[in-house]
């Protein structure tokens, strides 16, 4: 296919700093400044691009592979990755015709025969009070590793699905652990509704591609993701009912009623490109409908959103050609896909040259100038000979003046370069929004938005009615003042168009935590010092209603009412050079009933630098129940720097503590330790506090970690049962399922002491 070729002339500037997309980091023993040395490289490009590529932002629809080739052989001039179209070869297990015939409905597929609607379950009354994972956006459940359904609670650990019967706690003990026999040896990611899961884990595919230059096909290995639907109806003998295969790697999921969404990236081969296809029991079902952005940028992968009715044979799926997929956020009716925005390698080229002829030139005296443009324009000059004579032409005019001069020029040429930068990089680093509107299985793209900077976390993030919020922070780097940070919050219509914003909050320093709570957002900055603002967001022009400065920082913010907050973070102390160094885990109760005054209420702090806790990057590991005023914390420490547990039962050898902390909050009173919750013993060195929960069920709080399911009296924490959940020392039965399910089952019967 020969395309027309529009010639448009594309005028980019950017900088290229030393480190692709600053990302401000902090070590474990102290906190430094980020030091970038090499100046910023600025460039001009003039490019040609094909019909393909305009330049109007809009999506257009990507109708046949051979259409997705084509699109990638102009996208090329972007990246400056120059292929050959002839050595495109067409991948040899999805041919052109299967990917694109219409009249393949995923409906008339086989699949596994669900379990009869007459099946009785083998479940008994659980609790009356229970709470489950901590989300983001009520009605919108995110995945973990563990959930309950107030008696049963499921595991997914490795590659083992465990079933426990927890309520009541005397009695708890494993119904079943089953072994998946799958390649992935990592699952993590897991929903629960009614009597079914839905499980997700990482897989290969396997095709067959013709190498360049070769005859023979070879197998080609490509990520996937495996979506099952397991009725646990019986919970002695699981059933697969779907085994779902969306081409590329799993990133994120979110359940809302009774349909999964989740999320996978496929990163795309120049060489051997494909647009992604959704199997069911290893049968291609559909190939979602393929999009692409009329952009200048570089694409990386396709991005495929994919809903599933977890208690039918409805599935939906859109994919989109883009960058890098970030964080998301998913509100009760729309999913929002962003990635920071990478402007392609082509752009980088020669660009100190257009900087000097750019900024510096027109600065210089305008004799100078007409010089220069005389030797530019020679073209019998090599470019070497034209930079001598021009350095030499400046030199001699840097010497004919007096130092009052040279130095105000100097200055003058620093400012406009600095000046020059800034808006360069302001224009080209940002934040890229995808917004697709969700209701059961429809599935529909709605607008596209950026933003200036960068996104912390999904917290980053807020709907409210048609209003999207998001706070970014941007770091420019400028050749005579270093790195410049700013933080903004910028307010977004339905179209994500900017109808609102507050810049410069907090200058030199960066978002480590953000809330948006109704119309206000609570924000957390830090470089030496943990300022913490208040921020009216009841129109679309946000403001500061007060902000409160205090040593330490929280990583994660959490609703306690309308008048506090609960910040979870680290106590600081500055040392010597301006340098900051961590010290515990510091929780905090902010006061914020007086909005331009905030207080701290209370805090607490626990260890010293060597102590850890999931809590202060996963907020699935924060547990708050508002009716008891509790809090339950992950923690692992050195014991010498712990107080309140039992450790001096430990060997001299072996130090560490891992457990949870458990804390009563009051508003009126701040924290108190109600006690610790152990989770070593003489061989638990083997297990860390990564994947650790906390949960209830009535009257019992459940704590759980890799090693341990742990069951105590929420009053007093008196312990009542224990499960060893790895390493059990018990024999594990093999046994193969039916044939008619691909994926085989291998069972371990434990039955606890």
């Amino acid at each position: 296919m020969s395309s027309k070729i529009i010639t448009i002339p594309i005028v980019i500037a950017i900088s290229v700093l030393v480190t692709a997309g600053i990302m401000y980091s902090i070590s474990f023993e102290q906190i430094e400044p980020q030091i970038i040395q090499s100046p910023p490289e600025i460039i001009y490009v003039d490019k040609s691009i094909s019909e393909f590529f305009e330049g109007t932002n809009e999506i257009k629809k990507i109708s046949s592979q051979e259409e997705l080739k084509n699109i990638l052989e102009a996208s090329t001039l972007f990246s400056g990755n120059f292929y050959d179209t002839n050595i495109i070869v067409r991948n040899m297990a999805v041919t052109e015709e299967m990917m694109f015939d219409s009249g393949f409905d995923e409906m008339s597929s086989p699949s596994v025969s669900p379990m009869p609607a007459n099946a009785e379950s083998k479940s008994t009354s659980g609790g009356s009070d229970y709470s489950t994972t901590n989300v983001q956006v009520a009605n919108v459940d995110e995945p973990d590793y563990i959930k309950n359904d107030s008696k049963y609670v499921y595991i997914v650990s490795r590659n083992t699905l465990s079933i426990i019967d927890a309520y009541p706690a005397e009695d708890a003990k494993v119904i079943l652990k089953i072994a998946l026999d799958i390649e992935s040896q990592y699952i993590q990611n897991m929903f629960l509704n009614e009597d079914k899961l839905v499980i997700f884990y990482n897989g290969q595919s396997d095709d067959e591609i013709i190498p360049q230059f070769d005859f023979i096909p070879r197998r080609s290995y490509s990520s996937v993701t495996h979506a099952l639907i397991v009725d646990v109806s019986d919970k002695e003998k699981p059933t697969i009912l779907k085994d779902y295969t969306i081409d590329g790697h799993f990133k994120d999921a979110r359940m809302i009623g009774n349909y999964a969404y989740f999320v996978t990236n496929n990163y795309i081969n120049y060489q051997y490109p494909k647009l992604p296809v959704i199997l069911e029991n290893s049968i291609r079902i559909m190939t979602p409908d393929a999009f692409y952005f009329d952009n200048i940028e570089e694409f990386s992968n396709f991005s495929t959103l994919t809903a599933i009715d977890i208690f039918g044979d409805t599935i939906n799926s859109e994919t989109f050609l883009m960058g890098h997929t970030g964080a998301f956020y998913v509100s009760e009716d729309n999913f929002y896909l962003t990635y920071q925005q990478y402007m392609p390698n082509v752009f980088y080229e020669n660009s100190a040259q257009n900087r000097f002829f750019d900024v510096i030139v027109p600065l210089l005296p305008n004799e100078i100038q007409n010089e220069i443009k005389l030797i530019q324009n020679d073209s019998t000059l090599s470019s070497s000979t034209q930079w001598i004579q021009i350095s030499e032409l400046m030199q001699k005019s840097y010497n004919e003046m007096n130092k009052n001069e040279k130095e105000k020029l100097f200055e003058k040429i620093k400012n406009a370069l600095n000046e020059y930068d800034v808006k360069i990089q302001e224009d080209t680093r940002k934040t890229i929004i995808h917004k697709i509107s969700i209701d059961e299985e429809k599935i529909k793209y709605v607008a596209k938005g950026e933003v200036p900077g960068r996104l912390l976390n999904q917290f980053s993030m807020d709907q409210s009615g048609d209003r999207f919020r998001v706070a970014t922070t941007t770091e420019i780097y400028t050749q005579y003042e270093g790195t410049i940070r700013s933080n903004a919050v910028y307010v977004l219509d339905e179209k994500l168009d900017i109808v609102g914003q507050l810049e410069d909050i907090a200058p030199e320093e960066s978002i480590f935590s953000a809330r948006f709570m109704g119309d206000r957002l609570y924000l957390v900055t830090f470089q030496q010092i943990d300022p913490f603002f208040v921020i009216d967001l009841s129109s679309d022009t946000p403001k500061i209603l007060g902000a409160l400065k205090i040593p330490g920082f929280s990583n994660y913010l959490h609703p306690f009412d309308e008048e506090h907050v609960i910040g979870v973070g680290r106590d600081t102390k500055e040392i010597d050079n301006g340098r900051v160094q961590q010290l515990g885990i510091k929780i905090s109760l902010f006061n914020v009933s007086d909005v331009n005054n905030p207080k701290v209420a209370g805090d607490i702090i626990i260890g010293d630098s060597s102590t850890h806790s999931e809590a202060l990057y996963n907020h699935k590991a924060f547990f708050f129940d508002k009716t008891r005023g509790v809090i339950s914390i992950p923690i692992s420490g050195d014991v010498k720097g712990l107080e309140n547990t039992s450790s001096k039962m430990f060997a001299p050898d072996y130090n560490r503590w891992n457990g949870f902390y458990i804390f009563d909050v009051d508003k009126s009173n701040g924290f108190e330790v109600k006690g610790t919750i152990t989770h070593s013993d003489s061989d638990s060195r083997y297990y860390g506090m990564s994947n650790a929960r906390t949960f209830y069920i009535d009257d019992v709080l459940y704590t759980a970690s890799q090693g341990y399911l742990k069951m105590n009296s929420f009053d007093n924490l008196d312990k009542i049962n224990s499960i060893k959940l790895e390493n059990t020392g018990k024999f594990i039965e093999y046994f193969e399922e039916e044939p008619s399910i691909e994926l085989e089952m291998i069972s371990e019967q434990d039955s606890m002491p």
